[in-house]
């Protein structure tokens, strides 16, 4: 799954998109699967998946606590699954 998310802190707009690697940090730090951002998340995880990815993205980022604090907004933008079907028969099922 990837997530577009749009942060705003200050007068500063930005969308990020998650990656895989992105996901994995966020699994290793907070002990849970991807599986669950279906179930819903709490706005630190959406939080830490945009500072990983803005992060990621060569940003000069502030540690995590401190970045935080400048956010004014988060908010997805859209989501996209990473193994996308069109829900066609196959001969296999």
């Amino acid at each position: 799954m990837k997530l577009k998310i749009k942060v705003t802190a200050g007068n500063t707009t930005q969308v990020v998109e998650t990656s895989l690697g992105t996901i994995i940090q966020w699994e290793r730090k907070y002990k849970k699967r991807a599986g669950d951002l279906a179930a819903g998340f709490a706005v630190e995880d959406l939080a830490f998946l945009a500072w990983a990815s803005m992060k990621k993205q060569g940003g000069q980022i502030s540690e995590f606590d401190t970045w935080v604090e400048a956010l004014d907004d988060l908010e997805v933008v859209d989501t996209e699954e990473s193994f996308p079907t069109d829900g066609a028969v196959t001969a296999a099922s």
